[in-house]
């Protein structure tokens, strides 16, 4: 696995390009004011709450929901908010994404501790839907969230397989969706064939751990080449997805 994700990263970094390579204007705006932009959208309540989690050293044990389905795990808050939570750089690029294309609402599949969850639920404007399958971590997320004193925020608890068809099947339209529950081929497309039923043209979807392993890897391919999906943005650690029509099917690696 260390060696694919070094083979990974080489091949991402040979070819990844910034803004002078970019000839199209949407991609080119894409990248100046989200991906490579001087503004911080630094949630500062955010940054603190991650570093009180960073600070627990609190056992927690649960049975894994996602990649390792039905494996007992051990291990400690600390842990968790250091492996499992959206990097500040990256939950920074998703809040401009939100604010760029005016999403409202948003879907998070994997709340994790709840902190990038803070970040895409920042404007109030937004209505936030996250889904996470383990109890145990998404009663720490709940925490977060009443200690931020998020209104806007809704969370889902429960096994993503039962709780995103319901969740699909009241037809509400999402305009940014976000997926990091289940790092493998099969589960990924799933869920981006599901939320693509309540999606429309301008829906902007994001997959993180793209290069994790092989069978992301697959998953994000698959997904380029979906007749519905017009262009992409490989960041390394995640990938945005397009269904706007009048992108001309362009897929790009982006540095960041």
């Amino acid at each position: 696995m260390f060696l694919f994700r070094v083979q990974s990263y080489l091949n991402y970094w040979l070819r990844c390009v910034d803004k002078h390579s970019l000839h199209s204007p949407f991609f080119y705006d894409f990248y100046t004011k989200v991906i490579a932009s001087n503004t911080k959208e630094v949630n500062q309540l955010a940054e603190t709450l991650r570093q009180k989690l960073l600070d627990k050293q609190q056992p927690i044990s649960f049975t894994d929901m996602g990649m390792y389905k039905g494996k007992k795990v051990i291990t400690s808050v600390h842990h968790i908010a250091k492996k499992s939570v959206s990097h500040k750089k990256f939950s920074e690029i998703y809040l401009k994404a939100i604010q760029y294309f005016n999403a409202k609402q948003i879907v998070e599949l994997g709340t994790s501790l709840g902190i990038n969850s803070l970040y895409l639920s920042y404007e109030n404007k937004t209505t936030l839907h996250t889904f996470e399958g383990v109890a145990e971590i998404a009663g720490i997320a709940r925490d977060t969230f009443f200690f931020a004193e998020k209104t806007n925020i809704n969370l889902i608890e429960g096994d993503i397989q039962v709780t995103l068809p319901q969740f699909v099947q009241k037809g509400k339209k999402v305009d940014f969706v976000f997926i990091d529950a289940n790092h493998q081929k099969e589960p990924c497309l799933r869920y981006f064939e599901q939320l693509l039923s309540i999606s429309h043209s301008k829906t902007v979807f994001v997959l993180d751990d793209i290069h994790h392993n092989p069978s992301m890897k697959e998953a994000w391919e698959t997904i380029k080449r979906h007749p519905l999906v017009y262009g992409s943005a490989d960041l390394y650690r995640c990938g945005f997805v397009f269904l706007d029509s009048s992108i001309n099917r362009q897929h790009w690696q982006l540095e960041v």
